[in-house]
């Protein structure tokens, strides 16, 4: 199976990104096969997190059980993270270790999930306002994660 078509200006990223998911693969004594690469490179180039059919869609090669089987392996490894919407889909992306910090837009209609890149001044203040909610508790805040719910521009 090869991986999806990938502008040139983007390979060397993609390599350094395939030669880190190895490592971390291999570090779990785990094989970083040919489905596993077409996965990774798939959730890559999405710009966003992907139900499983829009995964099997761009590679459609691939049984759903192998995808499954082979996605929850890189959930398990670290590689990538699973994403709850407002719908009965999961999403999938790869972990933020292996893609910038983003947040997130849901639709409360149609479940859609796209990525959004905050500003230095907007991550500044989550992170503050997320260690005073955290000390209020006794947490120790590791990381932030935030969603912003709305409606997409088809379901509006």
């Amino acid at each position: 199976m090869t991986a999806p078509r990938v502008p040139s200006t983007t390979m060397d990223a993609l390599a350094g990104l395939h030669e880190g998911v190895a490592q971390r693969l291999g570090a779990d004594d785990q094989r970083y096969t040919p489905l596993r690469r077409a996965l990774v490179a798939t959730l890559a180039a999405a710009g966003r997190p992907l139900t499983m059919p829009e995964i099997l869609a761009t590679n459609p090669a691939v049984p759903q059980s192998s995808a499954y089987r082979n996605v929850t392996a890189l959930i398990d490894a670290g590689v990538v993270r699973r994403i709850t919407g407002t719908d009965d889909h999961g999403r999938f992306e790869l972990a933020e270790s292996y893609s910038a910090h983003h947040h997130h837009l849901v639709c409360a209609t149609c479940g859609k999930v796209d990525d959004i890149h905050a500003s230095p001044r907007l991550e500044r203040a989550l992170a503050e306002a997320s260690r005073a909610a955290a000390d209020t508790q006794g947490y120790e805040v590791m990381e932030h994660r935030f969603d912003v719910v709305g409606l997409c521009p088809d379901c509006r």
